[in-house]
């Protein structure tokens, strides 16, 4: 009896050791939440969100594969080097910032990708009123280090586009030779680091 009780226990803790998560923080202060359109038909304008938290859960330091990750992203906090542009993203043109302040990301499964290094990223994203399951690729040197101060860190590469017409982002101006001041494709460029949970 007693050595089955053993195997019992032992069997719930190596089963709570593969299900213990470890838990990260995104550091803002190194990461940029980057997007671009094509402006004119002929350029890119960038841009970013300079305010916004995330947290992940992956199921070791290393491995991200099923991790969860959750972002709220602060609209007005969008800068594309220019006031008089950004007046006009926050506006109901555009995101509505006052109406819908904050834009989220909630990941629903995260796959090693084809190449070593990548993850295939999916979630929900929640852009005013509207929510929509995108896809995006992650890359990572699959290596975490420990900083001077003894925290341990993780950086990530996010990329993908997604369509601003399926969020209500709407507004476009129709130019003279033809074709539109604003793409409807939007590129997101992102650099992400993050420090494990203490």
């Amino acid at each position: 009896m007693k050595k089955i009780k053993t195997i019992v226990v032992l069997t719930v803790l190596g089963t709570a050791a593969t299900t213990a998560q470890t838990k990260w923080n995104v550091d803002a202060s190194h990461s940029k939440l980057g997007f671009s359109v094509t402006h004119m038909m002929v350029s890119e304008t960038e841009g970013k969100f300079k305010i916004y938290e995330g947290k992940v859960s992956s199921a070791t330091e290393t491995d991200f594969t099923n991790a969860t990750i959750e972002f709220s992203v602060d609209v007005n906090s969008i800068n594309t080097d220019d006031e008089k542009r950004d007046g006009h993203l926050k506006s109901d043109d555009f995101f509505n910032a006052e109406k819908f302040p904050k834009m989220t990301f909630k990941s629903t499964s995260m796959k090693a990708g084809k190449v070593k290094g990548t993850y295939v990223l999916e979630g929900n994203l929640t852009i005013r009123d509207v929510t929509k399951k995108v896809s995006l690729t992650v890359t990572t040197s699959g290596k975490s280090v420990k900083d001077p101060y003894g925290m341990t860190r993780m950086g990530f590469k996010v990329n993908g586009s997604i369509s601003r017409k399926d969020f209500g982002l709407k507004w476009n101006a129709i130019l003279e030779a033809g074709g539109v001041a604003v793409s409807e494709m939007v590129k997101i460029d992102c650099n992400i680091e993050v420090t494990k949970a203490q």
